[in-house]
């Protein structure tokens, strides 16, 4: 968490999330979804998100934007993070998502979302940022690489690999027999 906003622009303030944010970091999500060719793959809402980032203990940090001279003010970007742990070299921080709304690119606000996020990072002692970018997206692969990070799956031949709960639930069932 950050220990202050940081101010971008006169108009434009980093923050912490907080649970009212939920909509807007929501809609958000389902924007950045959309970037990606994916809409039907979120199966989230902001309730889940109330849940998950805001209850007893939360599951995620995120960092706002905020844009102070719309009317209401307006969240306009967000970085969501959470702690993962490393048996080669401790706590890591994995950055889930970073999404800067369309008309608010080319401002500086993905760098300083980014800057923000390495912030974090470095004050609570992690080793490391993880985080994924698609294939087909050279624009945010570069703007990751000017900035330090390194392609491990291009440099160390890393894979990310998912199971989806289904598939958990079939092989289960199977080991089971």
């Amino acid at each position: 968490m950050l220990k202050q906003p940081i101010k971008i622009e006169s108009n434009l303030v980093i923050r912490n999330a907080i649970e009212t944010d939920c909509d807007d970091i929501m809609r958000l999500i389902n924007e950045l979804a959309v970037f990606e060719k994916a809409p039907e793959q979120v199966r989230i809402n902001s309730q889940t998100l109330k849940q998950d980032g805001f209850g007893e203990h939360p599951l995620y940090t995120c960092l706002v934007v905020e844009d102070a001279s719309s009317s209401p003010v307006r969240v306009v970007a967000i970085a969501l993070m959470f702690n993962v742990y490393s048996t080669w070299e401790g706590k890591c921080l994995h950055l889930e998502d970073l999404y800067v709304q369309v008309d608010y690119r080319k401002r500086g606000i993905g760098k300083a979302l980014f800057a923000a996020t390495y912030q974090i990072a470095v004050e609570t002692n992690c080793a490391r940022l993880n985080f994924s970018v698609l294939d087909w997206n050279s624009n945010a692969l570069d703007f990751y690489k000017s900035f330090g990070a390194v392609d491990i799956t291009e440099k160390e031949g890393w894979h990310s690999v998912r199971v989806t709960r289904k598939n958990m639930e079939l092989q289960l069932e199977k080991w089971k027999k």
